[in-house]
């Protein structure tokens, strides 16, 4: 199963308690204040893994307390500080707090961020002995950790997001241009989790590529799937919008791409203004379908309008794939990194 969000605790060890005691020790008079300190608890660290590509070990744990600070002993002795926790996570994960305002986003691997930190441990009565109190009957408790609930949301790491209706042809394109082995079939929604391919290019090239489950009018406010998967494409740098030129189910591809880019449009993320190349699908069914080629032109003519760079393609044939690779190779170099996921301070 794909998991993309989880709600835990995390929780700091609490500190260990400071000791008080004094020396008893035979033939030594007048013996004085010997209690040790309590150790630091532990920390609740987060680190990222790259071995990992989804958050489904959330759905199992959601309550994560890092080890707490032993206690101070008598003879000076202090207590050992308690060992931190790590919670590894899938490139790509963004932290928010209570109120779902970005904390931190954990990108890089081995990237790592404290999400608790833990208690300090208290001072035993030795830290309190002057010369006008000798033997202080003081010590100090150990104070809690940190503990908070934390929102995770996974966002895909890609270069190029495909998005469209549902049955536009994104699973069979990116089992044509990648390695990848996505569910095909001809019915709406078969793809119900994102899927990443890495596409080579020339002169040694790759980029990665997200297939994201099918869009439909209203998925901005959560119908079908809604905004489950419109966050992974926040991340991408560029779009690769595919129409069904086929006309299935007596869509027009024109009307199919405005109501793609309108939902992008109001959708939380400024997705309209990504940049995007639009990538007619299925070009191997034109000739046997009445329509269709009026279809391609149209559609042609109203992203030339736009000024949307256009393709036509087939992943039966193969007809138009190198040229896509080519011209989303280009559209990536002339682009910056995509932006950093906004976060707040801790």
């Amino acid at each position: 199963m794909f998991v993309d969000q989880a709600r835990v605790m995390v929780q700091g060890g609490r500190g260990g308690d400071g000791c008080l005691s004094f020396r008893r020790e035979k033939f030594v008079p007048r013996g004085g204040p010997n209690g040790g300190d309590g150790g630091d608890g532990g920390d609740v660290v987060f680190q990222v893994d790259p071995s990992l590509s989804t958050l489904t070990t959330f759905r199992l744990r959601q309550h994560f307390r890092a080890e707490k600070g032993e206690h101070g002993r008598g003879k000076d002795q202090h207590g050992k500080n308690g060992k931190e926790y790590r919670v590894m996570v899938p490139p790509g994960t963004g932290i928010l707090n209570e109120e779902r305002r970005p904390l931190v986003d954990l990108v890089e691997p081995g990237q790592e961020w404290v999400a608790a930190r833990g208690g300090k441990g208290g001072r035993g009565n030795a830290r309190f002995a002057t010369s006008t109190n000798q033997a202080p009957r003081t010590r100090e408790l150990g104070r809690p950790g940190q503990e908070r609930i934390i929102y995770l949301e996974l966002r895909l790491l890609a270069d190029v997001g495909l998005v469209g209706m549902p049955n536009a042809g994104k699973s069979t394109l990116i089992s044509r241009i990648s390695a990848a082995k996505p569910k095909i079939a001809d019915y709406p929604f078969t793809t119900l989790t994102p899927n990443l391919g890495v596409v080579e290019a020339a002169e040694y090239r790759s980029f990665v590529v997200a297939d994201i489950p099918g869009l439909v009018e209203g998925a901005h406010t959560g119908t079908g799937l809604g905004t489950r998967f419109l966050r992974h494409v926040e991340r991408t740098r560029l779009l690769a919008h595919l129409v069904d030129l086929s006309g299935s189910g007596g869509a027009d591809p024109v009307r199919s791409m405005e109501i793609i880019d309108r939902e992008l449009e109001q959708a939380e993320g400024s997705l309209g203004d990504r940049p995007q190349v639009v990538v007619a699908t299925k070009l191997d069914l034109v000739e046997g379908t009445p329509g269709s080629r009026e279809s391609l032109e149209r559609l042609r003519a109203s992203c030339e309008g736009k000024g949307l760079p256009f393709v036509a393609v087939s992943s039966v044939t193969g007809e138009g794939i190198s040229a896509l690779i080519s011209l989303l190779t280009s559209e990536l170099d002339r682009l910056g990194p995509p932006a950093p996921f906004p976060a707040e301070p801790a």
